[in-house]
């Protein structure tokens, strides 16, 4: 926990040592806040192979990189979770295509984070970094493209203060101090290697007892940028969009559910301050997805009752998340309540009637809404006939509100449906292999899915995949998300 918080103290701390100017600490401040934005973009694919995606993460510093260990650590978790027979299926699938996909996940990290730093604005310098963070002085990091002086400061700084902080929380200074000279040369600058060695009380001192969110807020090097209304929800579609990257299911879903709960709003006549509320809460609604496991958002087979009870905890996570912002705080507390039900049988605390506020009742009503007629591990996705069907069935049972559902359902009857105009020259049949591709299908499934062979589809990704500049399915969802073409 703080992790991000407490390295960006320490990266700002080094950069003051190294005399960087007031731009290069910017830099380093927002390149070290977002140099780890990408990695639960696939999330599906390392539970997949791994399991527990957020268990194979907490393993990330116990061995060096490219070691024999790290490889050792890693191949002990493939299938995960699964039967033994599984886990050897598992095992020969990772052999044959597996290693090959994992191995790229890095640089599809890096190129994420620099994609969401392009996204809210931030300067050359930040999206320069955050490219070549995962760089090592000795060449040997990832892409591999740079090595010593070539890698950036910035980047530089930042990769030593992420390790360093975890040493220093998991074994006090003097782990830190052991591992910057081990590593000194290798992985880490030599000469920030030595500042830690020789600095590393100073650059550590209050860590464990400052108020670490008050203290990287106030730390920003630069003058504090202020957002207008616009740029904050354009903000807030940024992250909502990366957020729905941690599973091929959810690929714009948050934008949707904003879209119908500010047009169900508008519809019962809230104030226009309420119904950019409305917009925002459905946008940061899915935050606290990142806190369960893609093992559970992404199984084909019922939960178990352990599962549900980490499933019932993420609307509270999002809540959590958010609540030492004092403008984020109150669209917290909204989305904390979006799973509530009218009944009193919805989490993740079983409020029921008038204890859920009007907000989260259109909210509720909008996702629940959205979310069936949404493909899922165990279903596909329903029509907006039988998913409005099942919805007022639900609110006859008592579970929604009556108003907030006929609102949400006149919003989605009244949506038109966006025409195609084949973004970035994509043509039709290249759109539906995209769309599949983005939902973690493989070549052969989208071959069953549109009666073709998968020579054929194989052909088809790599055309699209020229097209859109892009090599990974998160990068393909994200494309097809910013333009409109997820959801359908």
């Amino acid at each position: 926990m703080e992790h991000v918080l407490r390295q960006t103290l320490i990266a700002l701390a080094l950069a003051e040592r190294m005399g960087l100017d007031e731009t290069d600490r910017a830099a380093v401040y927002y390149s070290s806040l977002l140099v780890n934005v990408g990695c639960h973009t696939d999330a599906h694919e390392q539970a997949k192979w791994f399991g527990d995606d957020i268990a194979l993460k907490s393993g990330k510093y116990d061995h060096e990189i490219g070691t024999l260990r790290e490889v050792a650590a890693g191949l002990r978790l493939i299938g995960a979770g699964n039967p033994p027979l599984q886990r050897i299926r598992v095992g020969l699938e990772f052999a044959v295509s597996g290693a090959r996909e994992i191995s790229a996940m890095i640089s599809h990290h890096a190129q994420l984070a620099q994609v969401f730093a392009q996204r809210l604005s931030l300067p050359a310098s930040v999206i320069n970094a955050l490219g070549a963070c995962y760089e090592q002085w000795d060449g040997r990091g990832t892409p591999g493209d740079l090595a010593g002086e070539q890698i950036p400061i910035e980047a530089r700084i930042v990769q030593i203060a992420e390790f360093i902080e975890v040493a220093l929380r998991t074994g006090g200074l003097a782990a830190a101090t052991e591992m910057a000279n081990r590593r000194g040369g290798k992985q880490f600058d030599p000469a920030l290697s030595r500042l830690i060695c020789t600095a590393g009380e100073h650059i550590s001192s209050g860590l464990d007892t400052v108020h670490t969110w008050d203290s990287v807020i106030e730390s920003e090097p630069a003058l504090a940028v202020v957002l207008s209304p616009e740029q904050f929800d354009s903000t807030l579609v940024a992250i909502a969009d990366f957020v729905d990257l941690k599973s091929p299911y959810t690929l714009g879903h948050s934008r949707a559910v904003a879209e119908l709960a500010s047009n169900a709003g508008e519809r019962l006549g809230v104030p226009s301050d309420d119904v950019r509320s409305l917009f925002r809460a459905g946008l940061i609604s899915g935050f606290g997805r990142l806190g369960i496991s893609n093992a559970i958002w992404d199984k084909a087979g019922p939960l178990g009752m352990g599962e549900w009870e980490r499933v019932r905890m993420h609307p509270y996570l999002t809540e959590r998340m958010l609540a030492r912002s004092d403008v984020l705080a109150p669209l917290g507390r909204v989305a904390a309540q979006f799973r509530e039900r009218m009944d009193g049988s919805g989490y993740p605390r079983g409020l029921a009637g008038s204890a859920i506020s009007t907000h989260a009742r259109i909210l509720a009503a909008a996702d629940s809404y959205q979310a069936m007629c949404e493909p899922r591990p165990h279903r596909s996705a329903m029509t907006p006939e039988l998913a409005a069907q099942n919805l007022r069935a639900e609110t006859a049972a008592g579970r929604f509100d009556p108003d907030a559902v006929e609102a949400v359902l006149g919003a989605a009857g009244h949506r038109t449906r966006r025409r195609i105009e084949g973004p970035a020259g994509l043509t039709a049949r290249e759109i539906e292999v995209l769309r599949l591709v983005a939902r973690g299908l493989s070549n052969k499934q989208i071959a069953d899915e549109l009666v073709i062979s998968k020579k054929t589809v194989g052909n088809h990704v790599e055309h699209v995949y020229t097209k859109i500049d892009a090599n990974s399915r998160a990068a393909a969802g994200l494309f097809a998300m910013q333009n409109g073409l997820l959801p359908e």
